[in-house]
């Protein structure tokens, strides 16, 4: 049996920022879609806890929702909120089951200490959106306002 690889890419979207990411998990699946909006707008290639900043500095959220759409929603809520008001970007977020939702557990930087590749995320849209099991694992789809 092959194994199953997790991924996630951009998508072209007319003046929006949007994410395609897939998982053996329905968590892996969260965690790619941080890295695939994260990756869309700032360069963390080689990035290490102690660079940007003072990055590295873990950061946990439990998000809970009554379906995993909505929690795909809450996670991406969380990234941009904290970018907002922080002025803090993820390098990598881990995230594990709890009751009702996840939790997750961010390593994160300074964004402005990291180079700008794209137009920074404002807020999260419901166009689009998509996030369930599938026969090869779990796939999700979000687009963010820029």
């Amino acid at each position: 049996m092959e194994e199953r690889r997790a991924g996630h890419r951009g998508v072209p979207h007319t003046a929006d920022l949007r994410v395609e990411a897939w998982a053996p998990t329905r968590e892996e699946c969260l965690a790619e879609a941080v890295r695939g909006v994260v990756e869309a707008f700032v360069d963390v290639t080689g990035v290490v806890d102690g660079d940007a900043g003072g990055g590295g500095q873990p950061w946990e959220t439990v998000v809970r929702a009554d379906d995993d759409e909505d929690l795909l929603t809450g996670l991406m809520d969380e990234l941009v909120y904290r970018l907002d008001t922080a002025g803090e970007v993820p390098l990598d977020v881990r995230a594990e089951a709890v009751p009702g939702g996840v939790r997750a557990v961010w390593r994160t930087a300074d964004v402005g200490a990291l180079p700008l590749v794209g137009a920074v995320p404002k807020a999260v849209t419901l166009h689009g959106l998509a996030f369930g099991p599938g026969p090869d694992g779990w796939r999700c789809s979000v687009t963010l306002d820029v």
